[in-house]
């Protein structure tokens, strides 16, 4: 196989590595009942004037397997803190003790775990269009270079191989989807 089309067939794999790795970072921000400190991923909070991720401003930790502990770097952090995680909309409520923020992770009800379960399979149909996206992208790159001078048996080994990673990334994020519903439904 040529270099041409063996760069094609790594592009398209590092496309399908991070649609799965995606995946994983926005499963990772969805609650499955306990405490998880990357529940608070992407919540930027007023730092003198700038939104600055809230990693950057206080250690965010878990206390117990309902709590999540948020410690300011400065006290005046605490009320600033508190209010972006109340206009996040994230269903917590913050208190906080004048050192730092508790957050009482209630338990999911059942109604909200099956909407739980409707966002995962949406991020997972969103990955799985984005491992299509790679395929196709690399099948039309394949169908240029057999018009620029590519053995059409080549053409045709690299479109195989292209489905057969296609194949592996799919049954990839359908493992990641079984694996976040059971964390989810289970009790």
């Amino acid at each position: 196989m040529n270099d041409e089309v063996s760069l094609q067939i790594e592009e398209a794999k590092e496309s399908m590595e991070l649609a799965i790795h995606h995946l994983d970072a926005e499963l990772v921000k969805l609650r499955a009942g306990k405490a998880n400190p990357h529940m608070l991923d992407g919540l930027k909070v007023d730092y003198y004037g700038s939104l600055t991720p809230l990693s950057q401003v206080a250690n965010v930790g878990t206390q117990d397997a309902q709590t999540i502990t948020i410690q300011p770097w400065e006290k005046p952090m605490i009320q600033v803190i508190e209010k972006a995680i109340l206009a996040a909309n994230l269903g917590f409520n913050p208190m906080n003790n004048g050192e730092l923020i508790r957050i009482n992770v209630p338990p999911l009800s059942e109604e909200r775990r099956r909407d739980l379960v409707k966002i995962v399979k949406t991020e997972a149909e969103h990955a799985k269009v984005s491992v299509r996206n790679a395929r196709r992208e690399a099948i039309d790159a394949f169908k240029k270079m057999k018009e620029a001078g590519l053995p059409e048996d080549e053409q045709k080994r690299a479109e195989e191989l292209v489905q057969k990673l296609t194949d592996e990334f799919v049954k990839k994020v359908d493992e990641i989807v079984v694996k976040k519903e059971h964390d989810i439904m289970k009790v």
